[in-house]
C-alpha cells in the first residue's frame, strides 16, 4: 500500500482555466439547442394556421400575436435555427465522408456554420 501522508492539492477536473471548450463541442451544443428550439417556431406557425380554419375572430387574435414583435423575433430565430442546422448538416456529411477531420478544418467549418447561418438568415430576411 502507497504511503499517503499529505494528500496532492489540485482540481479534481479541468475547468475553464486549464479547458478551453472546443468549437466541435460548441457546433454540437448549438445544434441541439436549435433544433429543440425549432419547437416554438412550429407551434406558432400551427397555431396560426388552426386559428386560420377556426374562424375570422379567433384568427385576428392569432395574427395580431403572430406579426407582433414576439412573431417577428420567434421566426427571425426560427430562420436562424433552419440555416445553422442545414450547415450543420452539411458539415456533417463531410465528416461522413471523412473529410475535414482535421483539428484546424472542423474549426473552421465550426464557425462557418455559425457565420454561414448569421449571413443566410440576414439576407433572407433582406429579400422576404
Amino acid at each position: 500500500m502507497a504511503d499517503v501522508k499529505q494528500p496532492v492539492e489540485r482540481p479534481l477536473s479541468p475547468h475553464l482555466q486549464i479547458y478551453r471548450p472546443q468549437m466541435t463541442a460548441i457546433s454540437s451544443i448549438l445544434s441541439r439547442i436549435t433544433g429543440n428550439a425549432l419547437i416554438v417556431g412550429v407551434v406558432l406557425a400551427v397555431w396560426w394556421l388552426l386559428a386560420a380554419a377556426s374562424g375570422p375572430n379567433y384568427f385576428a387574435y392569432v395574427n395580431a400575436v403572430a406579426t407582433s414583435w414576439f412573431g417577428d423575433l420567434v421566426f427571425a430565430l426560427s430562420l436562424l435555427a433552419v440555416w445553422y442546422h442545414y450547415l450543420a448538416g452539411l458539415r456533417h456529411l463531410w465528416f461522413d465522408a471523412g473529410k475535414g477531420l482535421e483539428v484546424e478544418t472542423a474549426e473552421l467549418l465550426g464557425w462557418g456554420c455559425i457565420i454561414g447561418s448569421v449571413v443566410l438568415t440576414a439576407i433572407t430576411i433582406v429579400l422576404i
